[in-house]
């Protein structure tokens, strides 16, 4: 089971950066564990923390001005291997959706199986939401899964989303893909029971 995602309002935590790999998100040092917890307190660690393991002041995860439920990155990201645990460290770190104009196909897959929304869109809608919360950092993004709708309210602006009807039921609905087949437990059932 994962969070129910229906809508979200929250601020935002920009990390301005094309080409993010997978390897920067989730150092490779840190894939020695089988289950989820524990990596989102070490997502982006290398950007985060300086050798001693102190946090470097300029990054933004860092800097109490930013905050909310909503990364917003620069194109092509959760490029690199294909690691699932780049998700996981994500969603672990309190990250409910991430905004990008591109995504890796395997990292968005990635994504949408451990409940974290990858929502892709213009890069001129992307360079708008960077412009706002250089303004005011506590600038709010809306998104609207089942409407399929990211909106902008401070600039006025809206852009629809893709996403497959499958993984949009899933979200909505809380499941991952085994909570999916255990809901038509009864389907089938039924099939196999005409079926004999």
């Amino acid at each position: 089971m994962v969070d129910k995602f229906i809508t979200l309002d929250s601020s935002m935590v920009p990390l301005n950066i094309e080409n993010i790999d997978t390897d920067q998100i989730i150092p490779a040092r840190f894939l020695k564990a089988t289950t989820r917890k524990g990596f989102g307190d070490n997502v982006f660690y290398d950007w985060r923390y300086n050798s001693d393991g102190s946090p470097k002041t300029d990054f933004a995860m860092n800097n109490p001005k930013y905050n909310g439920n909503v990364l917003v990155v620069g194109n092509n990201f959760g490029c690199g291997s294909s690691r699932e645990h780049a998700a996981w460290a994500i969603y672990g770190a309190g990250f409910k959706a991430v905004v990008s104009s591109f995504f890796a196909d395997i990292f968005r897959n990635n994504a949408l199986n451990n409940g974290l929304l990858p929502v892709q869109v213009s890069p001129q809608f992307l360079a708008e939401i960077f412009q706002a919360i250089e303004a005011d950092p506590q600038t709010k993004i809306h998104i609207d899964l089942e409407a399929q709708e990211i909106s902008l309210p401070v600039a006025n602006i809206t852009e629809n989303f893709e996403i497959s009807a499958y993984k949009k039921e899933c979200l909505l609905k809380g499941y991952d893909d085994i909570d999916y087949v255990l809901s038509l437990k009864d389907k089938i059932e039924e099939y196999e029971t005409r079926n004999k």
